[in-house]
């Protein structure tokens, strides 16, 4: 009798199956596990010549999943090193491209350092330290004098931005003196700020400018379009039965 046709015992083929729990972890799981295979096997081979042309099959067979791609310079590059990665680095073939590295891929990015984690004044913005720093490295003069009076009123404009009572010039200006680091300070000084009326409807204006505006009215279909508010009446026809 064939081999094939062989009826097979059930208690033998429940327990060859295999699970996924037991398979080996896919490197990259977007390709499946029958070409995870492929590069294994591929990796198997000791014959050079053999090892590379299976190499090149894969790479198409990787391409045929992304066909408008499979031409791409980049995208090859991008290929071959997805081949190395999901070998673990074990496949010894000929690359058109330089050959990744696993101290490469493991390599982290910097941490990315803001300006500041925890700002005292969430309010403000960090936008308002970055215009105080630019302003303590001017000199003083009439240029400066203007740059300070801006910045004082933006930060009244989002002060009440975010509490809407009022606020008194002083709290600003001691602000200000603690944000410069005290190279700023308008604690005994005679300017006054834009009044908060004035920037709550500046707020107030800016606001409505990004809400949707212009949606169509609903008009009333039982409009009356006769004269003189006179209701239209109706003769029954006669010829209606």
């Amino acid at each position: 009798m064939v081999e094939k046709y062989k009826k097979e015992v059930a208690n033998d083929v429940v327990f060859n199956l295999e699970y996924n729990s037991e398979r080996q972890r896919l490197i990259i799981p977007e390709y499946g596990r029958h070409l995870q295979k492929l590069i294994d096997q591929a990796t198997a081979i000791e014959d050079d010549e053999a090892r590379n042309k299976a190499a090149k099959y894969i790479i198409q067979v990787m391409g045929s999943l992304n066909p408008h791609l499979r031409d791409v310079p980049d995208f090859q590059h991008k290929l071959w090193d997805q081949l190395f990665i999901m070998s673990d680095f074990k496949l010894n073939v000929e690359s058109p491209y330089p050959i990744p590295s696993r101290e490469v891929l493991e390599l982290k990015p910097d941490v990315l350092q803001y300006p500041q984690n925890f700002p005292k004044y969430r309010f403000y913005g960090n936008n308002i330290k970055y215009m105080i720093d630019v302003a303590n490295k001017w000199d003083d003069g009439e240029m400066k004098t203007a740059l300070v009076m801006v910045i004082a009123n933006h930060m009244k404009k989002s002060f009440l931005s975010w509490n809407k009572d009022t606020v008194k010039d002083d709290v600003i200006f001691e602000h200000l003196f603690e944000l410069s680091g005290g190279k700023i300070n308008l604690l005994h000084s005679t300017e006054e700020l834009l009044n908060t009326t004035d920037l709550m409807r500046t707020n107030k204006r800016m606001s409505n400018k990004t809400a949707v505006v212009g949606q169509p009215k609903i008009q009333n279909n039982n409009k009356n379009n006769n004269k003189g508010g006179q209701k239209k009446t109706f003769q029954k026809n006669n010829n209606q039965k």
